[in-house]
């Protein structure tokens, strides 16, 4: 509200202001009315409405006791308040249009969007790829279809519904990428309607942590919708241990499961309609339906267990059994007369074998992705680059002899086909370390990780911080030395993919193609020198010795060699590869072919030096001794050769640390690859009692035994270790 000023000198000036603001605005007016004469006319009009109504409201008003006139509203408010609206509604005008500002691509960006395409140089050396005692497997997760519909009965606990191919990732990306999705899931940011990717290579000491680890995931689905659980227990000898051990843990589990039946209302389900079922399968040469009708109650469930009988067959048929057991129960998740699947499916396989009829994986992984149904799996680890190893084996019946024998087993590869060299132990292959490969057999590895579930890699004697020794080893445990930490291990997983991908991989790559023929060679056995003493009493005699030594490395040395050329023709390739596993196991078997062939080479040219003759330095000396050594003296492609041998078993050692590569590189660089002769003499006097005793008949005869205390000290009887 303006008030007009009572000083008589103000008025003066306030009128003299609007005097002149009149004055302003007919000088407006008259122009404006010159050159648009209606505007100029409704303008006067308006002017003149305003004037009248000032003086009615002048006359109307009272004056304060002050003698001040109030006005409202005069024409400076009428302009400010309209110039006000005018700029307010122009700001709320432009305050609702977003304005967007064009960002220019990073040029580092553009420059590294597109990599360079090369076309793979044409290498043929896969073509003779022929592999013996292999299992025949159709694999192929990326021809499946109805991922849709997996997507639309996937339990809690997804990831991804299509099925992508899988790309060779590089180390850093391939662990970012991981570690993400980890997190998401912790937090509850993965979509709870896709189809996981399992996980594979989960270690547990014993079975007791596998247990606990399944009774955690059956816990996830309950809480979801009612859940039917079915065990599918390998029937060979080898596993009495764990299904004993799981058959004891049931109280526990469904316990725990009970208890929170009865604690969270959200969980309890109809009388007639447990929350949880149970079903239980037998597998060994057939398949076994114990439960054909799912079973709620505990102590029916642990009878059914403990009726299953043990195979003798040692055939284990874990495929056929999968895929009927999906077959029997897939009902509980079809959707055609329901909004929603009645309940979920988990498979539970308790086996310590890959399984012999994995020809049956590829249509068992289209059934579960179909109906979303995940696979867990307590099995045993692989052994690294080998099809089999072997269990300590004790008669389950104490009647017999309990005494501890070892027992082949088929738990490997961890891939489709070993990509290692296959060297050392062509004879007696018990004598060869056998090491965890960090992962199971991959026809059951990739069934859990195509359809969400886990495959646990289960080992009673399973530590991180040093060799497991024999004596170590529990009843029906794999024999292995050495293990490693699923964690370290997770980005050297096996690509988990079908057959035809994976060879399309391997004819794309020269380095692949050479790994995997250079794998499936014939074993080449280790270079142990026959001989590396020679008494030189008689020259005929310490030729005929030499000649005798060098045939070993003779027949050696030609294997060593085509293996070496089978691997050297990957080597341009090598700056290609890009997947952290392949260049391991690459760099590993170049760097231990060629220090094989370097120290044959080298022990055949030392003999054949001696031959030609030496002689001793010192008066005394009659033996020559040839000891490893660190200088290769036989000639400067033998040098070549052995440097490069230690380069790539060196980066292997820093490149690939607290891996089974890395630690068959240390091993190797170890061994010198050079050798030298050292003279020694000998006494070749007999001794004394062979000089006494010419016949050396020194067999002295048992004393007389009690037949009563013979009888109470026999053995048990000991019968044959039955097919495992």
């Amino acid at each position: 509200m303006l008030k007009r000023p009572n000083n008589p000198e103000s008025e003066e000036h306030f009128d003299g202001g609007e005097n002149e603001l009149e004055t302003s605005a007919v000088g407006v007016v008259s122009e404006t009315n010159s050159q648009h004469p209606s505007v100029a006319d409704q303008l006067d009009s308006d002017l003149d409405e305003e004037d009248i109504e000032d003086e009615d409201s002048e006359d109307e008003s009272e004056d304060d006791e002050d003698g001040d006139e109030i006005v409202w509203f005069d024409r400076d408010t009428k302009a400010f308040l309209i110039s006000l609206g005018v700029h307010v509604v122009l700001l709320v005008g432009l305050a609702a249009f977003p304005i967007y500002e064009a960002v220019k691509d990073s040029p580092m960006l553009m420059l590294s969007a597109v990599p360079r395409v090369e076309e793979p140089e044409e290498f043929r050396l896969v073509d003779e790829i022929a592999f013996s005692e292999e299992p025949t497997e159709e694999i192929g997760a990326n021809s499946l279809g109805n991922s849709g519909m997996a997507a639309a009965l996937a339990p809690t606990m997804a990831e991804i519904s299509d099925i992508p191919t899988p790309v060779i990732e590089r180390p850093a990306d391939f662990a970012l990428t991981d570690a993400s999705y980890q997190v998401q899931q912790v937090v509850g940011l993965v979509q709870s309607n896709q189809v996981s990717k399992g996980l594979t290579g989960v270690g547990a000491t014993g079975t007791d942590g596998a247990v606990d680890r399944v009774t955690y995931e059956i816990l996830q689905m309950m809480e979801e919708r009612p859940t039917l659980v079915v065990w599918l227990f390998d029937q060979s000898g080898s596993l009495h241990e764990r299904k004993k051990e799981i058959r004891e843990r049931f109280n526990r589990i469904y316990e725990e499961l009970g208890i929170v039946q009865q604690t969270d209302e959200t969980l309890k389900g109809k009388e007639d309609d447990p929350r949880l079922l149970t079903s239980v399968v037998a597998f060994g040469d057939n398949v076994n339906l114990i439960t054909p009708k799912p079973l709620a109650e505990l102590g029916e469930i642990q009878k059914a267990i403990d009726s299953i009988e043990v195979d003798t067959t040692g055939n284990e048929k874990v495929f056929t059994a999968l895929y009927l057991a999906a077959e029997q129960y897939k009902h509980f998740r079809s959707t055609r007369s329901r909004k929603e699947p009645e309940r979920n499916v988990m498979m539970i396989v308790v086996t310590d074998e890959r399984g012999d009829d994995a020809e049956g994986l590829e249509s068992t992984i289209k059934l579960y992705r179909q109906f979303a149904m995940p696979v867990y799996v307590i099995g045993s680890p692989a052994p690294f680059g080998r099809e089999f190893t072997y269990i300590r084996y004790i008669d389950p019946d104490p009647q017999f002899d309990q005494t501890p024998t070892w027992a082949q087993v088929d738990q490997g590869p961890e891939s489709i086909f070993p990509e290692r060299v296959q060297i050392g132990f062509d004879n007696n292959y018990f004598e060869e370390p056998v090491i965890d490969s960090g992962f199971g057999p991959f026809a059951l590895s990739r069934l859990c990780y195509e359809t969400g579930g886990i495959y646990f890699t289960v080992h009673p004697n399973r530590k991180y911080d040093g060799r497991v020794r024999e004596s170590e080893i529990g009843a029906y445990a794999s024999r292995m030395e050495y293990f490693f930490d699923p964690e370290r291990m997770f980005q050297y997983r096996p690509e988990y993919i079908s057959k035809d991908e994976y060879m399309q991989r391997v004819a794309k790559s020269p380095l692949r193609q050479s790994l995997i023929k250079a794998a499936q060679f014939a074993r080449v056995g280790d270079f142990d020198p026959t001989q590396l003493r020679f008494i030189k009493s008689d020259e005929a005699r310490f030729i005929t010795e030499l000649t005798t030594a060098q045939q070993s490395a003779a027949r050696l040395e030609p294997k060593l060699s085509s293996l070496a050329e089978i691997l050297i023709a990957g080597m341009p390739a090598r700056e290609k590869e890009s997947n952290i596993r392949w260049l391991a196991g690459f760099d590993l078997s170049v760097g231990m072919t060629l220090a094989h062939k370097v120290r044959t080479e080298g022990y055949n040219a030392m003999l054949a030096k001696a031959k030609r003759g030496m002689k001793f330095e010192k008066e005394k000396s009659n033996t020559w001794v040839l000891v490893p050594d660190a200088e290769i003296s036989v000639g400067s492609k033998a040098e070549k050769e052995a440097q490069q041998a230690r380069d790539m078993l060196e980066s292997v050692v820093k490149n690939h640390p607290r891996t089974p590569w890395a630690l068959l590189a240390s091993r190797e660089l170890k061994q010198p690859l050079g050798w030298k002769w050292v003279e020694e003499y000998t006494d070749l006097t007999p001794p004394a009692a062979m000089r006494n005793n010419p016949n050396n008949n020194n067999n002295i005869p048992p004393p007389p035994q009690d037949d009563q205390a013979a009888m109470l000290a026999k053995p048990p009887p000991k019968r044959p270790v039955p097919k495992l």
